[in-house]
């Protein structure tokens, strides 16, 4: 079977919690697809590893902004930690380049063992800064990541300027044929904490939707730059306390 990209057209919702307290509720589009397959089947506007009005490059993920390494380096994760139930595919889900523009709040490894069960995720995070830290999320005995599962992450680094680094985050996750659903929940030692969510429908990418989601969400990761910035403007007026960007952890992977 030809391997497809996919249409992720999500919804993404964060609620704050904590002294100041505010939400956003936004529209998004990923893409979902095979990072190892040969030649994926492709719409005319989308490439992989190629200039195009949407498109994914590996030097965009896997391994340090801008060096990535795509699948190559996932492999070498899962080698390096012993999780051999994840022998089979790796899928990335992740925001699109548009236009050339990159920006990616977070992406998701998804590692499949050769069953068809979802066995480890690997949670790529990104800050404006361009730093990168990625969590490692599975099972200590590497069974299946079932969707009522909580897998639990120790915070160590900063995203946001107005929530502390301390803390952990919850994390479940959703991965069906037909639409995928993610779960964060942070928190923190002083009772700040962060609901965030990732949920939509699956389906093959196509000219169209790429044209429909330009249109109703423009410049795609530039958007999303300018939300993220927008969103802090209005935090700063609330009064949320403001923490500097402090040096990035040392190794790639928690």
């Amino acid at each position: 079977m030809t391997a497809i990209v996919e249409h992720v057209r999500g919804t993404t919702f964060h609620q704050r919690r904590g002294a100041v307290a505010h939400k956003l509720h936004h529209t998004v589009d990923y893409v979902l697809y095979d990072a190892e397959a040969e030649a994926p089947k492709t719409p005319r506007w989308f490439s992989l590893n190629a200039r195009n009005l949407m498109s994914v490059w590996d030097r965009d993920h896997g391994g340090a902004w801008g060096e990535g390494r795509g699948a190559e380096w996932v492999r070498e994760v899962l080698a390096a930690h012993d999780l051999f139930a994840a022998k089979g595919r790796i899928e990335l889900l992740t925001l699109p380049r548009v236009m050339g523009h990159e920006f990616n709040p977070v992406s998701f490894w998804l590692c499949y063992g050769k069953d068809d069960a979802l066995r480890v995720v690997i949670a790529e995070v990104n800050n404006p800064w361009r730093d990168r830290h990625s969590y490692l999320c599975h099972h200590p005995d590497q069974r299946p990541i079932e969707p009522s599962d909580i897998l639990t992450a120790t915070k160590i680094f900063h995203v946001s300027p107005f929530l502390p680094i301390e803390g952990g985050y919850r994390f479940r996750f959703d991965i069906r044929p037909d639409k995928v659903g993610i779960w964060i929940d942070y928190s923190s030692n002083d009772e700040t904490g962060l609901y965030a969510t990732l949920t939509g429908p699956r389906r093959p990418l196509s000219n169209w939707a790429i044209l429909k989601g330009m249109f109703r969400r423009p410049f795609g990761s530039r958007r999303v730059l300018a939300l993220i910035h927008w969103h802090a403007l209005v935090l700063f007026l609330k009064g949320a306390k403001y923490r500097a960007h402090p040096e990035p952890p040392t190794k790639e992977v928690s």
